[in-house]
């Protein structure tokens, strides 16, 4: 018996709807189906009482996610798609991701477009695209206090926000730089186009084996975003006192203290996403971003005298 997943939003009636819609129809279809809620992805935020809160990054896993299994679906928007890459990366479970949000940069399909999606899924008829994740660390000495997987970025800054930072980075083993801004970022190809793009960061297509650093508001105009191999790992040190706040993908962290350090580094999960059709990432950039659209007054023609 062929076994598939949906993972939904919990917080949207329609996902909720959706969901048991299609389970019914799979399980008529002879599919063992496995239904579960996206909140169990989301990280949370720790607070001053308990700035400590350690999931290991294998025990987000639901119940009866496992390796066997075919497919998920995944309805939601980007935050979403964000928290279950989180629950199946582990189990290398590839994601159908269907819009049921705003922007939908990293959905695959509509809802109105879900039947023949389905059917191509059922029938194997799709392609697997894997995106990189990061392993995200937080450690004091050798103890690890908090970790999660990353799919866009890990964003490290001070409360509140505008507040200027320090940081001590070492890439690899390069020698540690200092940089002060409001904050930083270390994104993956897949976060270029989120909070990275909004701070300056370039656009890298996801295939390229890279990660990105980018201060957010630096207050130096020699310090830009840096890209650099995936296979260097990062430690960031932070200097200010009392504390700094560490986000990842948008959706959950926690306080990073003096004594503490931000380890990063490419995961060895990643996360798959059923494509339909060839991957075509330009056409993302321009339907969703407005990338490379023609002028208006571009002219049809040139006139030479």
């Amino acid at each position: 018996m062929p076994k598939a997943g949906i993972i939904y939003n919990d917080i949207k009636p329609v996902a909720g709807r959706v969901a048991i819609e299609l389970k019914d129809q799979l399980t008529s279809a002879g599919w063992d189906v496995c239904v579960t809620a996206s909140i169990g992805g989301i990280l949370g935020y720790s607070n001053p009482g308990s700035p400590v809160c350690h999931t290991p990054i294998e025990g987000l896993t639901p119940p009866g996610f496992d390796s066997e299994m075919k497919f998920a679906v995944v309805l939601g928007g980007d935050g979403t798609v964000l928290a279950a890459s989180r629950l199946v990366a582990p189990c290398g479970i590839p994601m159908l991701t269907v819009n049921t949000g705003h922007m939908g940069f990293l959905t695959e399909t509509y809802l109105n477009q879900l039947p023949q999606a389905m059917e191509q899924a059922m029938a194997d008829d799709y392609q697997i695209e894997e995106r990189a994740m990061l392993t995200v660390k937080v450690l004091r000495g050798e103890s690890v206090l908090w970790e999660a997987l990353c799919l866009n970025e890990m964003v490290l800054h001070r409360e509140p926000l505008t507040s200027m930072c320090h940081f001590e980075i070492a890439i690899g083993h390069h020698a540690a730089v200092d940089i002060a801004a409001d904050g930083v970022i270390v994104s993956t190809p897949t976060g270029s186009t989120a909070y990275s793009l909004s701070a300056g960061g370039p656009v890298v297509t996801p295939g390229v084996p890279i990660l990105q650093l980018v201060p957010i508001c630096p207050h130096s105009l020699a310090s830009r975003a840096l890209v650099f191999p995936d296979s260097e790992p990062i430690n960031i040190y932070p200097v200010n006192i009392p504390r700094l706040v560490m986000v990842v993908d948008g959706n959950g962290g926690c306080y990073v203290l003096p004594d503490d350090r931000v380890y990063l580094e490419r995961s060895l999960y990643s996360a798959k996403f059923i494509r339909l059709q060839s991957p075509e990432f330009f056409r993302v950039l321009r339907e969703k971003l407005g990338w490379g659209l023609p002028h208006i007054a571009k002219p049809n023609s040139v006139e030479i005298p």
